[in-house]
């Protein structure tokens, strides 16, 4: 795992690359290197040691006749296929690293070879023979990349903040907005004006730094195989093994749900090795709402590990929260990065690798949205018909959001259902392209939320905020095969509130597990609301700065919600800490 960086054209100097690598040094603490290949571009190279710590698969990673090189940021699963392949063709190898077979399949193969990878990564490739520049990011979207580009320099980044201050940003106001409805940038944007996110699945061979186009990794033929439920859990196993090999300790985020107790239980009924395992425990007076440390010592009884209770109260979120904001290249609205940095801050201590239940909820349809969109699809035309009515009745929060959501177009309900509020016309017509009409209805919205809540929200908050601490994430639910199984699933009722791992679970006797009511991973944020102290004070107090430095670009659902937060405590606490967030995390970067 590492933090990459390139600068080709105008500015290209050693200063300007480090001032990218002190940006990310937490990213790739264990080694650092920078290097020009030739006059005008510079790299720079943050490395994590997972695999083969040796300095002989240091970066950037030369080929053999000195004639390309690698830097990159990542995990290549199926290495040991490609390397035995390489092999057949003659070629030699000096290290154990993945970092070596990825060198040398790119050497031999160029664009073409990133199809057969299976992983997650950002790369870039330089080919001095040519003085071309190969860049690509995993089709998962699992590793960030950030780019700048003019007529007179191109900048390359696993992190936008480093991009944004070389490139002299300001704040993009456009997405002021998104952030609201959505709580992250519009896909492909960030804060940074200018500053856009590479793409998933995405490469081009730069010829030139002024212009260069986009390509897409092809997607492997579909192989047709049984699906089922004891496929998907060979396949789950086969990603658990694969993913939790590594040259260093490896541990494990364990809540005690579906997702996470899934892949342990698979894990451990294989290996009977024991792993450190990460769990939040919150205030005995939430234990009834957010139960996973209680759940996780059940597990123990059955399924061992050296489990690690992360406390979690409104001190230690003070004592962290500076720090925390610190680290963030991007703020996400969304108070699971904040547990899952305090996490990374703990298992900092024992592992350099944890893995994680990232990407469950959107396959197999664990979210409340799902439900929704689901009861909604079935009997769309009598709610249509009733909306008006229902709505005039005394509703609770989650009923009221339901009913306003609702409309004939069902991408737009489904979008007002992940949105924090109803959305406006013109923030609906930017994602509507995304769906994939060639799906069902029920998979359309599983597929929206893979491509854009997956990777603008959960792996992002992964990334960051395990990378904070030098910890690499790892998803084995988004394993190349796990992936294709899904693709060829046709119908929707194996795919409605993870069926086949409530049965996974069922069949190694942990049906409780399944049956456990889903919690979500976040703070108790209308509890600390509304409750008379310092959190509350601490945030309106903020909010109030907030609105009067930036009420001028502020959307003006923003301004009216900022003009007396506390009478929306109830019905927008959840926006209430995403714009605390987003305005102490404007203060730091100074935009």
């Amino acid at each position: 795992m590492c933090g990459i960086h390139l600068i080709w054209g105008k500015g290209a100097k050693e200063e300007s690359i480090q001032g990218l690598l002190n940006e990310s040094r937490h990213r790739g603490p264990d080694q650092e290197a920078s290097f020009s290949p030739w006059p005008g571009l510079w790299l720079g190279v943050n490395r994590l040691k997972i695999l083969h710590p040796g300095p002989d698969a240091d970066q950037p990673f030369w080929a053999p006749d000195g004639r390309s090189m690698l830097i990159w940021n990542g995990e290549i699963y199926n290495y040991q296929d490609l390397r035995n392949l390489l092999q057949k063709m003659g070629v030699e190898f000096v290290t154990h690293s993945d970092t070596e077979v990825l060198t040398h399949w790119l050497r031999i193969f160029g664009a073409k070879g990133l199809e057969k990878l299976q992983g997650m990564f950002a790369l870039i490739f330089v080919d001095l023979s040519n003085q071309t520049v190969l860049v690509a990011r995993d089709k998962n979207g699992e590793k960030p990349l950030y780019y700048h580009q003019n007529q007179d320099r191109l900048i390359i980044s696993s992190e936008s903040r480093g991009v944004g201050k070389l490139a002299k940003s300001k704040l993009d106001k456009s997405q002021l907005e998104y952030y609201y409805y959505m709580r992250t940038p519009l896909q492909g944007k960030t804060f940074f004006k200018g500053v856009k996110e590479w793409k998933p699945s995405r490469f081009s061979l730069i010829r030139q730094h002024s212009a260069f186009r986009w390509d897409n990794i092809p997607s492997l033929p579909s192989a047709q195989q049984e699906v089922s439920k004891n496929r998907l859990q060979e396949l789950l196993l086969d990603a658990v093994l694969k993913q939790f090999h590594a040259d260093v300790p490896v541990g494990m985020l364990l809540s005690g749900g579906i997702d996470s107790t899934s892949l342990y239980s698979l894990w451990y009924q294989e290996t009977g090795v024991p792993l450190h395992t990460f769990t939040i425990a919150h205030e005995a007076a939430y234990s009834n709402k957010y139960g996973d440390a209680e759940a996780v010592k059940k597990l123990g009884k059955t399924l061992p590990s050296e489990n690690h209770l992360i406390q979690v109260d409104q001190t230690i979120f003070w004592e962290n929260w500076e720090e925390y904001l610190r680290t963030l290249d991007l703020p996400i609205g969304d108070s699971a990065s904040f547990l899952t940095w305090l996490i990374g801050k703990e298992a900092k201590k024992h592992v350099k690798v944890l893995a994680s239940g990232a990407g469950a909820d959107e396959l197999w349809g664990g979210y409340q949205r799902h439900q929704a969109f689901d009861f909604y699809w079935r009997r769309k035309d009598w709610l249509l018909r009733l909306k008006p009515l229902l709505l005039k009745l005394p509703l609770n929060r989650n009923w009221e959001k339901f009913l306003t959501g609702i409309e004939e177009n069902p991408k737009r309900t489904f979008m007002n259902f992940s949105a924090l509020e109803s959305l406006q016309e013109d923030l609906f017509s930017d994602h509507e392209r995304i769906f994939d009409e060639r799906l069902s209805s029920y998979k359309q919205m599983l597929d929206f939320d893979r491509r854009v809540y997956l990777v603008q929200d959960v792996l992002k908050i992964q990334d960051s905020a395990l990378m904070a601490h030098g910890i690499e994430g790892r998803s084995p639910y988004l394993d190349e095969g796990v992936i294709q199984f899904w693709k060829e699933i046709k119908s929707d009722e194996l795919l409605l509130g993870k069926k086949w791992l409530r049965q996974i679970l069922k069949d190694r006797g942990l049906s409780w597990v399944g049956n456990r009511k889903k919690t979500g991973f976040g703070l108790p944020l209308l509890e600390w609301f509304s409750e008379k102290g310092e959190f509350r004070e601490r945030i309106f107090q903020e909010l109030a700065t907030f609105k009067k430095d930036y009420q001028d670009i502020l959307p003006k659902v923003t301004n009216e919600l900022l003009e007396k937060p506390e009478n929306h405590v109830k019905s927008h606490f959840l926006t209430l800490y995403n714009l605390f967030l987003l305005a102490e995390w404007l203060k730091i970067q100074k935009l």
